[in-house]
């Protein structure tokens, strides 16, 4: 299990954007060395984890618990052969491409140790948004990938460290639920019967998610 690619993405201004400012930073790309990471609002890195990394829309992108966003190589070529064209390391806004990690797969809560120091603990599933159509370029899109329910994953920084093209990647903790990323994407998406599930990550889970299964469970009238 090891990173193909460390991506970062500069403010771009574009026409599909809804900021008010028009810019996105969506567009990542293979960084040539290193990369910090740390949590945001720590060391001057906004509201992304990685240092010179672009987050634009705050309101749904980047912060304490969507520090890191991964996507597995395995699921990007998987698109490849569906969508019959070429997907670079990046392309869908994440900042880890990797490969031998079952990162849609995941449980909330699992945590990685990417290189020797930064230490990554899983959130949420990624939520599909216009910005993200519009980027690709593929009609239908975001119908299309919540159908699949392959999201990738947001993580949260627990111990800050420099990162890069080929370090290893190590499941270090795996909690004892059976709670996965896809679980949750599909539970916040189209199956709500399902958030009552999502309880069992507990505090590890995504705070907003967290909230939404409680809400359920309250109008149930459980």
């Amino acid at each position: 299990m090891k990173l193909l690619s460390v991506n970062v993405g500069r403010a771009k201004v574009v026409p599909y954007t809804d900021q008010p400012d028009g810019v996105t930073g969506i567009d990542k790309r293979p960084a040539d060395g290193p990369v910090r990471v740390t949590s945001p609002g720590q060391q001057g890195t906004g509201a992304s984890g990685l240092a010179g990394d672009a987050v634009c829309d705050t309101r749904h992108h980047g912060g304490v618990d969507q520090a890191v966003y991964a996507v597995a190589r395995e699921d990007l070529d998987d698109w490849e052969r569906e969508l019959g064209r070429p997907l670079p390391h990046g392309v869908f806004g994440e900042n880890l491409t990797t490969t031998g990690v079952e990162v849609s797969g995941a449980l909330i809560g699992e945590r990685w140790r990417v290189g020797p120091d930064l230490l990554l603990e899983v959130t949420s599933g990624r939520i599909p948004c216009r910005t993200f159509q519009e980027h690709l370029g593929e009609q239908r899109w975001v119908k299309r990938f919540t159908a699949k329910a392959a999201p990738g994953a947001y993580l949260r920084v627990i111990e800050p460290g420099e990162i890069r093209a080929g370090d290893l990647v190590e499941i270090v903790h795996r909690p004892a639920h059976e709670v996965t990323v896809a679980l949750q994407f599909r539970a916040v998406t189209t199956e709500r019967e399902l958030l009552p599930r999502l309880l069992a990550a507990g505090d590890a889970l995504h705070p907003e998610a967290l909230a939404v299964a409680r809400k359920y469970l309250t109008a149930q009238g459980a």
